[in-house]
């Protein structure tokens, strides 16, 4: 009889050469697709040079992403560029430019099936497991294996569930409810774990509300989130044209799950997530009155076109407040496209936003928004470390897009 498995065991198990594996094993397993961006890329071509003078196990499947700092904001990043652009040319490796998109967006729009097992030098490539697959960001160095040969090693990681039932309140979205479940398991609570969503709450989310969930899941220090897929996973395909690669991804009946936790939705209000930490939540009730001198709506977390309608629908008709900047970055080209079409660029640009190409923009603190001394953003990102986006000397707050357009007319962190 076999042992009921959870999603990560199922899916690890399959890439092992048919042998089950369990949680706690250390295994050798193949992977379907490897990636790495313009901050990760340099040293990870480094490696597998020394490793295999270049070669790459399946060029096809190994993709570099040029988002984080596109276009290019100085020479020494235009040098990195150029390097992956070589390599990629030289050794048939995928090449995703500038102005694409954002990696972990453009993954599962084009690349990413379920029950593939995915690596990135990323911490976020485990936004992929909201389409039923296993996908974990890693070092450089790992990944560089993985391009080289094809495989990787890892601990097949414990899973948590996480089981949320009940519905959202009004101008409460799925980054309100990511946000307060770190805020309960801590920064660093469920390291090296898998967080499973679950529950009717996620049954009813849109695809892109789960990817917010899995996004974030590595800010609770989890190697992945990851959700069984369903019809909605299936039409998400279909959009993309891959209706074809649709499976059932789901954990078995009497799976062991290491810790269960359960969370009612209808109790979640408006939340933000103060300075330096994700886990440093309080809701936008207490913080309401804060001044802020910047808005950033976009990233891998909510800079998909339902969070663009989201933020224009509030901002229609209206302007951002003369003391706060708003800047706007669709995640992929595709979702530029299709808030062209639909009339929210120009909601923007009429409410006095900037609109950049689609890339990370100022979430890493590269360019295209980096703070001054003692400035406050509030941004729909996934990150509020200190430094983050390019000053120490600055703060970041973390919020929905709803959380975030209301503040951008406001000038303080409010809600209606």
């Amino acid at each position: 009889m076999k042992t009921p498995k959870t999603i990560s065991e199922k899916i690890i198990s399959e890439h092992t050469g048919g042998k089950s594996v369990i949680a706690g094993e250390f295994v050798v397993a193949n992977i379907d697709l490897a990636m790495a961006q313009d901050g990760t890329g340099p040293l990870t071509i480094q490696e597998i040079k020394k490793l295999t003078k270049g070669k790459l196990a399946n060029p096809k499947k190994t993709i570099f992403f040029i988002d984080h700092s596109a276009p290019s904001c100085r020479k020494e990043l235009s040098n990195a560029h150029k390097t992956i652009r070589e390599f990629a040319k030289e050794n048939g490796a995928v090449l995703s430019e500038v102005g694409k998109g954002v990696c972990h967006q453009l993954l599962v729009e084009s690349y990413v099936n379920p029950g593939d097992l995915v690596i990135g030098a990323d911490s976020h490539t485990c936004t992929s497991g909201a389409i039923g697959a296993f996908a974990t960001g890693m070092g450089s160095t790992d990944v560089a294996v993985g391009m080289a040969l094809g495989k990787i090693w890892l601990k097949v990681p414990e899973t948590w569930k996480i089981e949320i039932s009940g519905k959202l309140k009004e101008n409460v979205y799925s980054k309100d409810l990511i946000l307060y479940i770190i805020g309960k398991i801590g920064a660093d609570g469920a390291t090296y774990k898998a967080l499973e969503f679950t529950g009717s709450t996620i049954q009813n989310m849109s695809m892109s509300e789960r990817l917010t969930l899995t996004n974030m899941a590595v800010e609770a220090g989890a190697k992945t989130g990851i959700i069984e897929t369903d019809s909605k996973t299936k039409n998400f395909l279909k959009k993309y044209g891959r209706a074809n690669r649709f499976r059932h991804i789901f954990s078995d009946e009497g799976a062991k799950f290491e810790k269960v936790i359960k969370i009612d939705a209808s109790i979640i209000e408006p939340v933000v997530s103060c300075p330096d930490t994700v886990d440093n939540v309080q809701s936008v009730r207490k913080l309401k009155g804060l001044k802020i001198d910047q808005v950033f709506i976009g990233t891998c977390t909510n800079g998909r076109i339902e969070d663009l309608r989201i933020a224009a629908r509030i901002l229609k008709k209206k302007k951002r407040h003369t003391n706060t900047r708003l800047i706007v970055i669709p995640a992929s080209q595709t979702i530029y496209s299709e808030a062209l079409k639909e009339g929210l660029i120009k909601i923007f640009v009429d409410a006095d936003a900037v609109v950049l190409a689609p890339g990370c923009g100022p979430c890493v603190g590269v360019h295209e928004g980096i703070l001054a001394d003692g400035e406050i953003c509030l941004s729909t990102q996934n990150r509020n470390f200190k430094g983050r986006m390019g000053n120490p000397n600055s703060k970041i707050y973390l919020c929905s897009p709803a959380t975030a357009a209301i503040s951008a007319i406001r000038g303080e962190i409010a809600i209606k």
